[in-house]
């Protein structure tokens, strides 16, 4: 099992919005100087929305590269497709990532018996370790907790990323669930909340920019040290807030470029972080001591 601080990193790229592998390369080796507790690459963070397939082959497959067995790599490879997530997770799992994240299916809005056969044609498709991903605010469907509890009877579908920050959740998956199932917050601002009724780590947007922290952090939720969590987090909170003045991944991706580590290439829909925002996060960067 992952504990502790996953980054749901960035997917750098150039002016023109093609992939930056040189940068990528640099945030590899920048969280793994970090100890960050395991990489997520193509989520939603990583822009995997606007990736065609073979790009975001291409992207897990140079993270798995990079990384050299140095840190865990995790491939979302989820889609609003059953077809297309299958392909995805085959690819990656032969590339030899450490697990797959799968996002709920978004726009479609199927039923949750829908849910529940999409996944479990997935983890009974792909013997690689498969964690849900619940976001709601995205997708605009919500896994039910039954559905979940259902899911988790299934051997390889190890874990969830839950994004709602329904707290008590948490309590009902350890309950249900049994005590190898991984709970992980999807939400940074929630995350400490999260380990302290007994999950397992955040899924971060953060870790992108305080990796070092966010990893100290989760570490020390995870092992019961909450005094020295609450504090580290207290000095987070803006920068949790900060990160999310547009919409993930904007923020995070202006901030690692006034960092130095990558260029400031997003793709269409999403356009570059607002000038009226920039001080604000710049602030926040500075309390949480990475500017």
């Amino acid at each position: 099992m992952l504990t502790g601080s996953l980054v749901a990193m960035i997917t750098p790229m150039d002016e023109e919005g093609g992939i930056d592998y040189h940068g990528l390369r640099k945030l590899v080796d920048f969280h793994v100087e970090n100890q960050t507790d395991a990489i997520i690459a193509t989520g939603t963070t990583g822009e995997s929305a606007t990736l065609d397939i073979d790009e975001q082959i291409d992207v897990i497959g140079k993270t798995v590269d990079f990384a050299a067995g140095r840190i865990p790599i995790v491939a979302g490879t989820g889609g609003n497709s059953t077809s297309e997530a299958l392909e995805l997770t085959q690819r990656a799992a032969a590339l030899g990532v450490h697990a797959c994240l799968l996002v709920v299916p978004y726009y479609n809005k199927p039923t949750q018996h829908g849910l529940y056969l999409h996944f479990r044609h997935l983890a009974e498709a792909v013997d690689v370790p498969q964690i849900l991903y619940n976001v709601p605010s995205r997708t605009a469907l919500d896994m039910e907790n039954d559905t979940v509890v259902k899911l988790a009877q299934i051997p390889n579908i190890a874990g969830i990323k839950d994004a709602t920050s329904d707290i008590p959740r948490v309590g009902d998956f350890k309950a249900r669930c049994g005590d190898d199932f991984a709970i992980y917050s999807g939400n940074d601002d929630t995350a400490l909340q999260l380990i302290e009724a007994g999950g397992h780590g955040c899924i971060s947007v953060t870790a992108n920019v305080a990796p070092g922290m966010m990893h100290e952090m989760c570490s020390a939720a995870v092992s019961g040290d909450l005094e020295r969590a609450r504090k580290l987090n207290a000095q987070l909170d803006p920068l949790h807030d900060a990160l999310f003045l547009e919409s993930n991944p904007i923020p995070a991706k202006w901030a690692l470029h006034e960092m130095g580590y990558v260029a400031k290439g997003i793709r269409l829909p999403l356009t570059v972080f607002s000038g009226q925002y920039h001080e604000q996060l710049r602030q926040a960067m500075r309390t949480a001591g990475v500017l």
